[in-house]
């Protein structure tokens, strides 16, 4: 199947998932192209993406962060960034929930993260190897912008959260959450914990693309405080709509914006590249 040309991705998490993102606010500028696109690659089958535009800007987003039963999030998260590589996207938005490390934070509060502390086991997931990763700035600044300026504009239209501008988000593998001994050790030095970030943002550098996320806190971490699943699941089914709004909105201020950011420079040729010509040969 042709995988169609586009200049964002959006990769959906459990904050859109049950707004059927962005099928709600189709109409005026956000239009509907294809649905139910599944391609072929080195890594399998990808997720269902669709392929719709904001304005000029085209768009390819897939549910859940692509994962699936059946498929380990290593290869879900290559098959769709060995899509948005060939798709040619440049901009990559993010969104997810996150559990608190940081006592000061509560639930729905959003956090655009600055940095990150990856303690997952994924680490050497990609797509060739071919390229050294600077992770300076692995979330792009004036990404983290957009999505700082947007969110601040749904808050003074009267959605009620608290919005922090940086953050340190711990990576963990799951699907099960953090113990509250892991919680403890990740004090002092993260503010938010998910499952999702690594080894997205390695695959976003390694492609060549600008990626940050847009979290907001749905659970203490253990050993915090209480907290419930149901104010999990209110939080994922009523506050989707103005996540969709916030991610939608900073597609709209991105493509109209030359990129002057230095992600794509932090990508470098690798000094082992006459070893991964040799194993591409043999492979």
């Amino acid at each position: 199947m042709y995988i169609p040309k586009a200049d964002f991705a959006v990769i959906g998490g459990s904050g859109t998932l049950s707004s059927d993102f962005p099928a709600h606010f189709y109409g005026d500028d956000v239009a509907l192209i294809d649905d139910g696109l599944v391609f072929d690659t080195p890594y399998g089958k990808s997720p269902a993406m669709r392929h719709f535009k904001v304005g000029a800007a085209h768009v390819l987003t897939c549910r859940m962060h692509g994962w699936r039963s059946g498929v380990t999030r290593a290869d879900a998260s290559r098959q769709i960034f060995h899509i948005f590589r060939e798709a040619g996207v440049r901009r990559i938005l993010a969104e997810g929930g996150v559990g608190t490390i940081n006592p000061l934070l509560d639930p729905r509060d959003i956090v655009i993260p600055d940095d990150y502390l990856d303690q997952s086991c994924r680490k050497d997931v990609m797509l060739d190897g071919r390229y050294l990763l600077v992770m300076r700035d692995a979330l792009c600044p004036e990404m983290r912008k957009a999505l700082l300026e947007n969110a601040r504009k749904h808050a003074r239209d009267g959605f009620d959260a608290r919005i922090f501008d940086r953050g340190t988000y711990a990576v963990t593998d799951g699907r099960h959450f953090e113990s509250p001994a892991e919680i403890r050790m990740l004090q002092g030095h993260s503010d938010i914990v998910g499952q999702s970030l690594a080894p997205e943002v390695y695959l976003a550098r390694e492609i060549g693309a600008c990626y940050a996320t847009l979290n907001y806190v749905v659970n203490y971490g253990e050993g915090i405080r209480p907290w419930s699943h149901e104010t999990m699941s209110d939080i994922f089914y009523n506050d989707a709509d103005i996540i969709g709004r916030i991610l939608l909105d900073t597609v709209r201020t991105l493509a109209g914006a030359d990129k002057a950011c230095a992600c794509e420079s932090l990508r470098k040729e690798t000094l082992l590249k006459d070893v991964y010509s040799e194993s591409s040969d043999k492979g």
